[in-house]
């Protein structure tokens, strides 16, 4: 489901407070903006919002970068399963979860968030990701050569998996409210 229309209305706004008896996953590329769009979807809607990175570093008492350095992908990917599978089993219906980019990628993972959640594929053009992940410096997959070259593969290798999720919103390059308002009218649309 591809959502364009920016306006949501009353109706729909009051089906999505009504009708959340799950959580929100917001998945997609770095950069795409899951945290920034998440935490205002999650202030539309009435509820909470946890960015799963920021919970992994808080479980594994290290940052991100440290963890791919000391430990590698493969150890990160592993914790990133679990902290989302728990985040989504303790969740008390509404509550928006901002995903990292490779997470939608492992099977068990996307399985439980199809199953057991509502997924909104955030997507963006490589120009918007490139100037979006040049802001900060703690993308550990970006640092092994050219960014833009990068996020194009990754992209290109991780789109079959995003295409799973049920609703899908392009995030542009202006103001997140715009990509806000899609998000709530896909979610609207999806109930």
């Amino acid at each position: 489901m591809d959502t364009t229309d920016k306006t949501l209305s009353a109706e729909e706004l009051a089906k999505i407070n009504g009708g959340m008896d799950r959580p929100i996953v917001l998945v997609g590329m770095m950069g795409v903006g899951k945290s920034s769009v998440g935490k205002r979807v999650a202030g539309a809607i009435g509820c909470d919002f946890v960015d799963a990175d920021e919970e992994i570093e808080r479980s594994a008492q290290m940052t991100i970068p440290e963890i791919f350095e000391n430990f590698g992908e493969d150890y990160f990917r592993d914790g990133e399963r679990r902290v989302i599978a728990r985040l989504i089993e303790e969740a008390d219906g509404a509550i928006v979860i901002a995903t990292g980019g490779g997470a939608f990628c492992n099977e068990e993972t996307r399985a439980l968030i199809l199953d057991k959640a509502i997924p909104v594929w955030l997507d963006s053009d490589i120009d918007t990701l490139v100037e979006r992940t040049s802001r900060k410096d703690n993308r550990p997959l970006l640092k092994e050569g050219d960014p833009r070259e990068i996020l194009t593969r990754l992209r290109s290798e991780r789109e079959p998996f995003y295409s799973r999720a049920p609703i899908h919103v392009i995030s542009e390059s202006g103001p997140h409210a715009h990509t806000v308002a899609k998000v709530l009218k896909g979610i609207a649309q999806w109930l």
